[in-house]
């Protein structure tokens, strides 16, 4: 489950987002994001055990910080994940035009844009996907980058004095450059928090999830690595770059290289389906934060209704598409990566301060853990464009003046209710 919820698009897109932004020291950063993400994954887990419901860091964030932090954790959740959707909806047709030949460009947003349109009516119409199809979507994953790994290493080795040589600059604008990078390689990483959310389906629920997070965590770390060498090793950081730019299709493009036709046709595949399932997925979980949060009177209680013979939240479904669809019409990978960044960073700040709220009693460990996951995220956070988090504050900010008027309605009418 882990590497079902982890695997996706961050290996396909944010490598060649975060090479172009640090060069070689790209693979640093992709292992400084697993540090990050096992200190939130951590905090998640402790939450999930003394909390044990559905909502995640909506619900903490009610339970142990107040109203304003829950609708805050609960509505960069939103925008997070519409912003991963999108980047997902168009790294998809970026692998899809890539190996039929074609460029990216227009062509690319309208086919990303008929994925979202499609599944936006499978999940409106309560299709779900099982547990075997999830199954099958990271085997073909995990064959995909095996295959790069190992059709790639002969490449990479004979190009790493050349592509490796300059690593890491050493002055500030380097550090500056691989923090960017780790903001933009963590966004890779989440998923975990659904490991979490499983305490009451497992045995030893205090013991097996942390297990389960660290170890899908280690594992996930050191796939994206070795995908990472490999693809900066063989092609150099500024061309999986520009490949990420021009077709938001990096691991595909460097495949071609390496001499084995049938291994970019099967990194190609793997990252469709990867990314059909990430996409899925989001549609799913998102309509059903924003129908929780309908029910509370956070969001338009129109998006609490349910239709159908499968009493699916349709209204919710249809919102959430209309909001990836938006993002996608910005066609850049980049701009939907970083918004993600910025916004899940966030989100997992509020985590790691509901976990530093919890009772002594109900730690699983030092509060520590939560200290460093907290201060990781809000310093990363600022690593990304200004104009990203910039953005970013102004959606949170309009969403917490959409709050502060929503609660006020609700509370001028309790006592006509009443």
């Amino acid at each position: 489950m882990g590497l079902g919820s982890i695997l996706g698009t961050g290996i396909f897109v944010s490598i060649g987002l975060a090479a172009g932004v640090a060069g070689p020291s790209v693979i640093l950063a992709v292992a400084l994001a697993a540090a990050v993400a096992t200190f939130n994954g951590l905090s998640s887990a402790q939450l999930a055990a003394s909390h044990p419901v559905s909502g995640g860091t909506y619900e903490y964030g009610y339970r142990y910080l107040g109203p304003a932090a829950g609708f805050t954790a609960g509505w960069t959740f939103l925008c997070a994940k519409s912003a991963s959707a999108a980047t997902a909806a168009l790294g998809f047709a970026g692998y899809v035009l890539g190996a039929l030949g074609h460029a990216g460009g227009a062509a690319q947003v309208a086919l990303a844009l008929a994925a979202v349109g499609v599944l936006t009516l499978l999940v409106a119409s309560g299709m779900q996907r099982s547990s075997r199809a999830n199954a099958a979507i990271v085997s073909l994953t995990l064959l995909a980058l095996a295959a790069f790994v190992v059709a790639g290493l002969p490449s990479a080795l004979r190009g790493a004095p050349a592509h490796l040589a300059d690593f890491y600059g050493g002055d500030g604008a380097a550090w500056r450059d691989l923090l960017h990078a780790t903001a933009l390689a963590f966004v890779a990483y989440t998923g975990y928090g659904r490991i979490a959310t499983l305490g009451e389906e497992i045995r030893d629920p205090a013991r097996s999830i942390p297990k389960a997070i660290v170890v899908t965590l280690v594992t996930t770390m050191a796939l994206y690595v070795a995908v990472a060498f490999v693809a900066v090793a063989a092609a150099g950081a500024p061309r999986l770059a520009e490949a990420t730019r021009a077709a938001a299709a990096p691991l595909e493009i460097v495949a071609r290289g390496f001499g084995v036709p049938a291994v970019a046709w099967l990194v190609a595949a793997g990252a469709v389906t990867a990314m059909l399932g990430v996409l899925l997925n989001l549609l799913l979980g998102l309509s059903r934060v924003l129908l929780a949060m309908s029910r509370r009177g956070d969001m338009p209680r129109r998006f609490a209704r349910l239709g159908g013979e499968r009493r699916s939240p349709r209204a919710a479904v249809v919102a959430v598409g209309c909001a990836i669809a938006a993002l996608t019409l910005t066609g850049s990978v980049r701009t939907t990566w970083s918004l993600s960044a910025f916004t899940v960073l966030v989100y997992y700040a509020l985590t790691n301060l509901a976990a530093l709220r919890l009772p002594a009693e109900q730690r699983l460990y030092g509060r520590w853990v939560p200290a460093c996951g907290l201060a990781s995220c809000l310093g990363l956070a600022f690593w990304v464009e200004p104009a990203i988090w910039l953005t970013g504050l102004a959606g949170i900010g309009a969403g917490l003046v959409w709050h502060a008027v929503a609660q006020r309605r609700l509370r001028a009418a309790a006592p006509d209710a009443g």
